[in-house]
């Protein structure tokens, strides 16, 4: 039986390849019979255009099974793909299904696109089950709510999407990846979410580790902009103003380009522990909530986020504060990593590595929620205005959305950055008093006004642009080296 269904797909599917030669129209008698019948040309320019879409799909089957490499798809190969294709359409149904009824309707569609963040109406989602795969001149018109009932059962969504590989809803969960792809030197995003698929697959681990990698070419690129903002964050006053040239200048005159990157080893050590502590911490967190859904809302994930960043940072601290003592050191002053945290353990002792914590802590809330926010908002709005085939936002659109959505969280937690880097550097500079953090802040207003809060913020957006460039071109390679394939 199960053989006779998949020698009728394949046939099926060898139709829709012999259509693809036809994709400029149909045969002259068909085309003849459409113009008695409708005698339209949108009609006409519909089809063809749906012939195209056929081809399209044909070929996304061929090369998602085509396992020699030959360009064909052969009956063997055809069968791999379906068996594999219906394991991962049985995944996405089952996350859809919230009530375990093994139905699907209207409003668990709803629910689970406001999960991913996508908002849509009752209308809109009766509309999806209504959907309806236009017929062509090789295939029939195939409705997905085969029987009307307003309701999607298991044997309807696979016979309606197995020969039809890109529409399914984790697309977005796969296409739409934000703080594993972007490093813009600043770990305080919520951590993105992984399909049942990547988590069952193992694909996770090698998205991490290629985002792993990709914070360290990106920030050490970057390292030149970061060691000028916390010398600006930290010494720049009214008084002793610092531009951007002026800044490069002094670092090269006091310690040759070399010194440009003092700190960044640090900083480029800590990615890893980091990544992996606020991943396993965002997962327990999930279970604590109790949520059984592949997905979090919104909110859920600003919460479970910003408790496992907390975690995160909280294990490695100690290193932020190495990184800042290092950046802002002279040359020959510390000869590397250790000899940096013996001297502060030694002069300071053990509470010196966790200076600056409070504001640092607190940071996470504003960054995490606005980065959040704006890009669930942005990736909201162009799902709902130009995803119509695909959930692929394409290179320049996710891009762009990193950026902004990176740019507005920095913006918003800034001034709590500025505090933490000046508390983590004042017992190296001599004579300068031990504030704690509210004392810090009144005093930066009184004698600076509130722009004092924002200083070293032009060389740190500078940084944005390039870090978010460079991270996405390296974890696309590094993650085709490790074999992902799940994007």
């Amino acid at each position: 039986m199960l053989k006779e269904l998949w020698s009728t797909l394949f046939q099926r599917f060898l139709g829709v390849t012999a259509c693809e030669s036809d994709t400029a129209g149909p045969p002259d008698g068909l085309k003849e019979q459409n113009l008695e019948n409708a005698a339209k040309k949108e009609g006409l320019r519909e089809q063809g255009t749906q012939a195209v879409s056929v081809g399209q799909e044909k070929s996304k089957i061929v090369k998602a099974g085509d396992k020699d490499l030959d360009g064909q798809l052969d009956f063997e190969e055809f069968v791999h793909y379906l068996r594999d294709h219906e394991k991962k359409l049985r995944l996405v149904f089952k996350s859809l299904d919230k009530k375990n009824d093994g139905r699907i309707d209207s409003q668990e569609i709803m629910q689970s696109l406001r999960d991913l963040g996508v908002h849509i109406s009752e209308e809109q989602a009766e509309k999806i089950l209504k959907r309806i795969r236009r017929g062509h001149i090789c295939a029939p018109i195939m409705y997905m709510d085969k029987n009307g009932t307003m309701t999607i059962d298991w044997n309807e969504w696979r016979d309606y999407h197995l020969l039809h590989p890109a529409d399914n809803i984790p697309e977005i969960i796969l296409y739409w990846k934000h703080s594993t792809i972007f490093d813009v030197g600043e770990s305080l995003m919520v951590p993105d979410e992984f399909t049942a698929e990547e988590k069952k697959t193992g694909m996770w681990w090698r998205h991490l580790v290629a985002g792993g990698g990709a914070g360290v070419v990106s920030r050490t690129c970057t390292a030149p902009l970061d060691r000028l903002k916390v010398l600006m964050q930290v010494h720049a006053s009214r008084s002793n103003t610092m531009g951007i040239a002026g800044g490069f200048a002094q670092m090269i005159r006091e310690g040759g380009l070399r010194s440009l990157w003092r700190g960044n080893g640090i900083n480029v050590l800590k990615i890893a522990p980091e990544s992996a502590i606020k991943f396993m911490a965002y997962e327990q967190i999930k279970r604590l909530i109790g949520s059984n859904q592949e997905t979090l809302g919104i909110l859920e994930r600003l919460v479970a986020g910003s408790l496992a960043g907390a975690i995160a940072q909280s294990s490695i601290y100690p290193m932020e504060v190495l990184k800042t003592r290092l950046a802002l050191g002279r040359t020959g002053q510390y000869s590397g990593i250790m000899d940096c945290a013996k001297h502060i353990f030694k002069k300071e002792g053990l509470t010196a590595f966790y200076k600056g914590y409070i504001p640092n802590v607190l940071g996470i809330i504003p960054y995490a929620g606005i980065d959040l926010a704006v890009y669930e908002t942005l990736k909201n709005w162009w799902l709902q205005r130009f995803a119509t085939d695909s959930a692929d936002p394409g290179v320049f659109v996710l891009l762009a959305c990193g950026t902004m959505s990176s740019t507005c969280g920095q913006l918003a937690s800034y001034p709590l950055a500025l505090v933490r880097t000046r508390m983590q550097a004042q017992a190296s500079q001599e004579g300068s008093p031990q504030m704690t953090m509210t004392g810090l802040f009144r005093h930066i207003v009184r004698t600076e006004g509130a722009i004092g809060l924002y200083r070293g913020l032009a060389p740190n957006f500078m940084k944005v642009i390039p870090a978010v460039s460079i991270s996405y071109v390296v974890y696309e390679n590094l993650k085709i080296t490790l074999g992902v394939q799940s994007r």
